[in-house]
């Protein structure tokens, strides 16, 4: 390893670079490989590298494309899990919601929840009440955010939507939104800046195995083995005619490391069964749906955290000039890769819906967009979706992979800790470090774009930059949508907007969309369009309309700048679309 990446100086994280980056990988050894790009492989390796191990990091689809982005989006204390009387994990994550806002507040903000409860409910005054205290204790919730209770009155006064019938009031507390895959993707930029290594589309297809220990990964450049973006033995891929003639040339990589982390998600089976050592526990998938409705077709003004008919929790939060509402709990046993909504769980979600706001009769075309998520629980005999444990816990096999399973986004940070003390112990016995690591710095540790100085003074800080956009020509609106995704990092993205204005008039582009597009390109390691309009703006779930109106602009500029083929370019585009389309058409079954 060089001593540029010890000091955190390869800052590479550029979709034009990423087969660069693999060629680079594969001619270092490195202290930790990390499979799987979610927010805990991100977790682990901020925390890895941040403690001075040298760290990559393999993704076989793009950054938090499973769970990570398609989660309630919440940072939250597990209320839910009081009910389960899992304390350990209500006290663990309860903590770290208030460590992920000030680290990144530009992604994290509080949310006041409304839990009305009523006659017959699951949760009744004195239930609530006392559950509400008992989760600000165990959270250390601070004193301004601890519960509320309202009277059936005030619980109306907050949200007049709420069904009037049988209420008896309502629990206020606070929890935490998010944007899930971009909290993901600016944890794994921190990670970068710091001189880790991370490539998306990079599938594990074999664990090397040395004299029965674990010494590397050979992983497939899925880009290369589908067609290609980064050119064929030099070549520029727009040379290219048919996408079949670049097939065989599979880009293959060796990456050699002391320690492999299996932090892939749903996957973690998948490959404990490459290593052989899948036994013992194994992987509950269960699967969450949530509906997006726009706020003019259900105006919510408040966050609401109700129980449905069949003891299910759900949410039904107010965000962007959207309203979002999940989630579904059910085993799932279908395509990891693409889980998708059906019509039985579009009508469960819209059944809740009607039942807890029944003013608002709202139907299947009222339905804006939809997103499926898979939960990677670890399996407990005998128990129904919602009522197994959302712990996390480390499996070691005989050949040294080090396997996370289970956990919870809010409690990846403490998950990456566990991992990364586990990883220095084993490292120390072995004698393949001169010293015990340093403990873990994650807790007080801005993520990228979380240089702002803290929740406190996030509010002056896009007062300001909403201010310099206005002065560079953009609305209020744009510019502070610009601040709030990209918090300090925006400068950057203001620098672009100057640099790219020509070239935006000429492409009938606004300049502040293909600024964030040359942004995402070059420093968050977008290379195709769903990556962009899903991932790192989040706008085929709560804009979707915005995706339709600038998908084709946006291709037509990645196709420029990465030299596809028609035939490239068309396979992209038709992902985008079969995407646009799973989003509001739901399978029959």
């Amino acid at each position: 390893m060089t001593d540029q990446m010890r000091t955190g100086q390869h800052t590479q994280f550029s979709g034009l670079k990423r087969k660069e980056t693999l060629e680079a990988m594969a001619q270092q050894q490195f202290d930790v490989i990390v499979i799987g790009g979610g927010i805990t492989g991100a977790g682990i390796a901020l925390d890895a590298q941040s403690r001075g191990l040298r760290t990559a990091l393999i993704e076989m689809q793009d950054f938090a494309s499973g769970t990570s982005s398609r989660s309630t989006k919440l940072v939250h204390g597990g209320l839910r899990y009081l009910k389960q009387l899992d304390v350990k994990v209500v006290a663990e994550v309860g903590k770290e919601r208030a460590i992920v806002y000030e680290n990144g507040p530009h992604v994290t903000t509080p949310e006041w929840m409304l839990l009305p409860f009523y006659k017959g409910g699951t949760f009744g005054k004195l239930s609530t009440s006392l559950g509400l205290r008992v989760y600000d204790f165990l959270a250390g919730v601070k004193r301004s955010e601890r519960r509320k209770m309202f009277n059936p009155a005030v619980t109306l006064e907050h949200e007049p939507l709420l069904k009037k019938k049988d209420l008896r009031g309502g629990g206020y507390y606070v929890e935490y939104r998010t944007d899930d895959a971009r909290l993901t993707i600016e944890v794994m930029k921190k990670a970068v800046e710091l001189g880790a290594m991370a490539v998306n589309y990079a599938k594990v297809e074999e664990l090397i195995v040395k004299d029965g220990t674990l010494v590397g990964v050979r992983v497939v450049d899925q880009l290369a083995a589908a067609g290609g973006l980064d050119g064929i033995d030099g070549k520029d891929t727009k040379d290219v005619k048919d996408v079949k003639d670049v097939k065989d040339q599979t880009a293959s990589y060796v990456l050699s490391a002391s320690k492999i982390v299996n932090a892939a998600g749903p996957w973690v089976d998948t490959l404990r069964e490459m290593d052989r050592s899948k036994q013992g526990k194994t992987l509950h998938l269960t699967k969450g749906v949530h509906l997006v409705f726009d706020q003019s077709r259900f105006p919510l003004g408040q966050a609401i955290y109700f129980d449905t008919p069949d003891g299910r929790m759900v949410f039904a939060i107010p965000r962007d000039g959207k309203t979002y509402v999940g989630t579904t709990d059910t085993n799932y046993k279908g395509d990891i890769a693409n889980p998708r909504i059906t019509l039985a769980d579009r009508a469960y979600v819209l059944r809740a819906a009607n039942e807890m706001f029944p003013s608002l009769e709202l139907t299947e075309a009222d339905v804006e967009s939809s997103w499926t998520g898979l939960r990677p629980l670890i399996h407990q005999e005998g128990k129904d979706p919602s009522e197994i444990s959302r712990r996390d816990e480390i499996f070691v096999s005989a050949s040294g992979l080090i396997s996370m399973a289970g956990g919870k986004l809010t409690g990846y940070r403490k998950m990456a800790e566990s991992v990364v003390n586990q990883i220095a112990a084993m490292l120390v016995a072995e004698g393949n470090v001169s010293a015990a690591l340093p403990p873990s710095r994650t807790k007080t540790l801005p993520i990228s774009g979380g240089d702002v100085g803290g929740s406190a003074k996030l509010a002056p800080f896009l007062r300001s930059k909403v201010s310099q956009g206005q002065r560079l020509g953009l609305t209020e609106s744009e510019t502070m949508l610009l601040a709030q995704r990209y918090g300090s990092n925006v400068d950057t993205v203001f620098v672009l907007l100057e640099q790219h204005r020509g070239e935006a008039a000429r492409r009938g582009m606004p300049a502040a969309v293909l600024a964030a597009l040359v942004y995402a390109i070059e420093r968050e390691m977008v290379v195709k369009p769903a990556d962009f309009f899903i991932r790192r703006t989040g706008a085929l779930f709560f804009d979707i309309a915005w995706a339709r109106q600038w998908k084709a602009a946006a291709t037509a500029f990645l196709a420029e700048r990465f030299g596809w083929s028609e035939a490239q370019t068309a396979a992209y585009t038709a992902e985008l679309e079969q995407l646009l389309h799973e989003a509001v058409h739901p399978l029959e079954a």
